[in-house]
């Protein structure tokens, strides 16, 4: 799925490339194919609305306008974005002092199956 996503997101961003300004239509048909690269990643539909809302106003606003590199900074509001909606910064791991005791672990166990006949019955 990720694999998929990233091969998307990555064409799109490329067709950006080699422009010097990006016009609303450049902005229109990117958002267009990041909103279809995200539903086909089966994100939801209200996260998908809001998050293509956002990456259009920010890069209609003065904020690509005035960029030396019009297409990375689309990328840059791409990324903030996604980090946003993912929950924001990134959270450190707290690792316990001593494991949990033994009756809070889960146990796995191979199920037992019974001999088939078709083996037994060799005679």
């Amino acid at each position: 799925m990720f694999d998929t996503l990233s091969d998307r997101l990555s064409a799109t961003f490329k067709n950006l490339r080699g422009k010097g300004r990006l016009s609303e239509a450049d902005i229109d048909a990117t958002a267009r194919e990041i909103r279809i690269a995200l539903l086909e990643a089966d994100v939801a539909l209200p996260v998908v609305r809001t998050f293509i809302k956002n990456v259009k106003e920010r890069s209609l606003g003065a904020e690509v306008s005035k960029a030396l590199n019009p297409a990375q900074q689309v990328l840059k509001i791409v990324n903030d974005e996604l980090v946003h909606v993912l929950g924001g910064e990134t959270r450190r791991l707290r690792f316990a002092k001593q494991p949990p005791p033994s009756s809070c672990s889960p146990v796995f166990r191979a199920p037992v199956r019974p001999p088939s006949r078709a083996s037994s019955a060799t005679g």
